[in-house]
C-alpha cells in the first residue's frame, strides 16, 4: 500500500480542507482538523476501489512534503 501526501488548509471561516496532490479527485472538507482526516481517509480508501472496481491502480506517489521556515 503506498502513502500520499495530503495538504490540509484551514479556511477563513474556520473549516478545514484537505487534497492530495498526486489524486487530484480526492479532496474533503469538514469543521475540524480531525474531521476533514477522517473524511480524507474515508475519500482515499472509497477513490482506490473505485479505481480497482474499473481495473486501474492508483498512480504511483510523487509528492513529497518538507516544512520549512520562513
Amino acid at each position: 500500500m503506498s502513502q500520499y501526501a495530503v495538504i490540509f488548509e484551514r479556511a477563513d471561516d474556520g473549516g478545514w480542507s484537505a487534497y492530495a496532490p498526486d489524486l487530484g479527485a480526492v479532496v474533503a472538507a469538514a469543521d475540524s482538523r480531525e474531521g476533514v482526516e477522517i473524511r480524507m481517509r474515508e475519500a482515499l480508501s472509497l477513490y482506490a476501489e473505485e479505481m480497482e472496481r474499473d481495473g486501474l491502480s492508483l498512480p504511483p506517489p510523487r509528492s513529497d512534503v518538507a516544512l520549512l521556515e520562513a
